[in-house]
């Protein structure tokens, strides 16, 4: 299994993966083009793609998810809820190729499962999700709303994992966002801090490593990030960063 984070942050989300021959890309929150030139930095071609899996109807994850399938040709798989609500928030235009799916089952392509898992993010019907192959197990899970119950079983049944680490909570305290944002961030439908990604991750027993996403402009680093995630874990656990402007390096499970 290969996956690849082409971008992650409030300024655009999209990850890639290939597993059991399927390609998927999961969120559509940068251009068409600038998806196309990053994957091609891995030798991967945009039109390669077998699905394209809309995680909710935020901006910074579906906003280009139209032009994916006009101009690549690419299915777009998403709830009825996150396609109702981006269609009338983000203009996605027109769309001939839309599968739906309920959060909380399982999609199959070929020979590999995608477990959907409800999220209470504050997005219309948001899912996090797990990609399996029959021998690898990856989580991709972002915007998660808060550390609900289900995500330390999900993490300790993964071999890798994609996690928000989206904010410090002294960064976001002493930071410049108006009180009702911060609130938001730390509230139930927000998102984890570092601490409460690292917790999660001393569950993952048999992953052989994490990549934190969607860290903040303004209230994180990835220095901090990756210091309190080491901090908390105390463990050899290789940690990844998903950078807010480029690709990662090609990360293999």
């Amino acid at each position: 299994m290969i996956a690849i984070s082409l971008q992650s942050g409030s300024n655009g989300n999209c990850i890639y993966v290939e597993a059991g021959g399927v390609k998927f890309l999961f969120d559509a929150g940068i251009c068409g083009s600038e998806a196309e030139r990053r994957l091609a930095v891995h030798k991967r071609r945009m039109r390669d793609i077998d699905a394209v899996i809309i995680s909710h109807d935020h901006a910074d994850h579906s906003r280009f998810a139209g032009v994916y399938q006009r101009k690549y040709g690419l299915p777009v798989y998403m709830t009825p809820r996150t396609l109702e609500v981006s269609l009338e928030r983000h203009k996605l235009g027109q769309l001939d190729n839309v599968h739906l799916f309920l959060a909380g089952g399982t999609l199959r392509f070929g020979s590999v499962s995608l477990q959907t898992i409800p999220t209470p993010h504050d997005g219309a019907d948001g899912s996090a999700f797990v990609v399996d192959c029959g021998q690898k197990r990856l989580g991709i899970l972002t915007d998660l709303g808060h550390a609900f119950e289900e995500l330390t079983s999900v993490i300790a049944s993964v071999d890798a994992v994609f996690i928000e680490s989206n904010y410090d909570p002294r960064m976001l305290a002493c930071g410049p966002y108006p009180e009702f944002l911060k609130r938001r961030i730390q509230g139930p439908g927000g998102h984890l801090s570092n601490h409460e990604a690292a917790d999660l991750l001393r569950s993952g027993k048999r992953l052989k490593w994490a990549c934190l996403a969607h860290l903040s402009e303004h209230n994180n680093s990835p220095q901090l990030a990756l210091h309190t995630h080491r901090k908390i874990l105390n463990s050899d656990l290789t940690l990844h960063v998903a950078s807010r402007h480029k690709t990662t390096d090609l990360l293999t499970i």
